[in-house]
Order: C-alpha cells, then sequence, then structure tokens
C-alpha cells in the first residue's frame, strides 16, 4: 500500500522548522473577509450540521465515523493538537446567518515539505467556477504562507467532479493510493500532485520559496 505523501523529498531541518512554525502562526485562509476561522470546540454542533448531509460528509474518508456531534468534536481537538506541532489546520466558514457552509482541512508533512488540502462547499456555494477559484487561491496560498514545496490531493475512484477540478488546476494524476479512514476501514484514492515550481510556471507570478 503506497503512503501520503508520495513524493519524499526529505527537506533540511530548518525548512522544516519554517512550515511548522508557519502553521502555528496561521489565522486565516484565502476567502471573503470574516467568513472563514479556525474551528474550535465552539464549533463542533455547527459542523456536524453541515457535515450531516451525506452528499457531503460520504465521499470524505478523513471525517470520522460514525459521524455524531462528539466525533465532530474529536475531530476539531484532533485539529487544533496538530495545528500545534504544525502538522495540520482546520477552517470552518460562515454565512450571515451563523451557519457552516464549508470547511478547509489542511494536512501537511513539514519534513516532505508537503500538504494536502480537503474540505467541502455547501451546495448552493458550488457552480459558477467558485470550485476552481477556491482551488487556485488556495493552493497558491499554500505554497506561499506555509511554504510547501508539493501539495497533493485524492479523491474517491468515482469522484467526477475533484477529477476535473485537479485536472483544471494542473494537478498531475499520480495513480491510486488506498486511503484508510479513521475508524480503520480503507478506500482506493487518486491521487494528484504538483510541485512549488511546476505551479508557479503554470499560474504565473512565480515565488522563490521562502
Amino acid at each position: 500500500m503506497s503512503e501520503l505523501p508520495l513524493t519524499r523529498n526529505r527537506t533540511s531541518s530548518e525548512h522544516e522548522a519554517a512550515i511548522r512554525e508557519a502553521a502555528r502562526a496561521v489565522d486565516c485562509v484565502p476567502g471573503p473577509p470574516s467568513t472563514a476561522q479556525l474551528a474550535q470546540s465552539s464549533d463542533a454542533e455547527a459542523l456536524y450540521e453541515f457535515l450531516s448531509d451525506p452528499d457531503i460528509h460520504g465521499p470524505i474518508y478523513t471525517l470520522p465515523r460514525p459521524l455524531t456531534p462528539e466525533a465532530v468534536g474529536d475531530f476539531i481537538e484532533r485539529k487544533l493538537e496538530e495545528r500545534a506541532r504544525g502538522e495540520g489546520l482546520l477552517f470552518v466558514r460562515y454565512n450571515d446567518a451563523l451557519e457552516v457552509i464549508g470547511y478547509s482541512d489542511f494536512e501537511i508533512w513539514p519534513e516532505w515539505g508537503a500538504g494536502d488540502l480537503g474540505g467541502a462547499l455547501r451546495k448552493d456555494q458550488q457552480g459558477q467556477g467558485a470550485g476552481l477559484r477556491g482551488l487556485d487561491s488556495s493552493f497558491t496560498w499554500m505554497f506561499e504562507a506555509l511554504k510547501l514545496d508539493v501539495i497533493f490531493a485524492t479523491g474517491a475512484l468515482d469522484n467526477v467532479r475533484t477529477a476535473h477540478m485537479m485536472d483544471s488546476v494542473g494537478l498531475v494524476h499520480q495513480g491510486e493510493v488506498t486511503s484508510r479512514r479513521p475508524d480503520g476501514t480503507t478506500r482506493q484514492s487518486n491521487v494528484w500532485e504538483i510541485s512549488r515550481a511546476a505551479w508557479f510556471d503554470r499560474h504565473g507570478d512565480p515565488a522563490p520559496r521562502p
């Protein structure tokens, strides 16, 4: 079974420390002002209500199963612990009615200079290219703010929408991996990757790694 990240180029201890420090310092992500915030224990109920839609939580293997308010609270606590180590981030996005309309889940491997972005948007927030614009800004932000060298993403084999989005923003399909859920069950997933150099070569405004 292949493990993520697939590309593993050991970075320097200085760069690893810089990635961890950058992750610990993050308090915002790209998007409309004042709508996204670091997930806290107090967000568990609203996030659970958002994730309760089977169309949202069903395809996402990183979410707890069975999905309960308590499990979502534990998920948030685990992500806060990852942030303290510089290895992960979890953001929730609210609308004016104080409903969660999306979340972003970042997994970070500082020793490899690598990161992964997961998450979901409520259906009424999708369309008109919103997903592609969000991916574009999020990946650029990950390379710049988190100082990463490579980003990868996964999706279920039958998730045509994810495959189309990854291909559209330039990630390269690397094959399949066996993804392991928190409850120990597994799922075959497609995996895509792109390096920092390839991303900025495609999207312009190349930025040297800090």
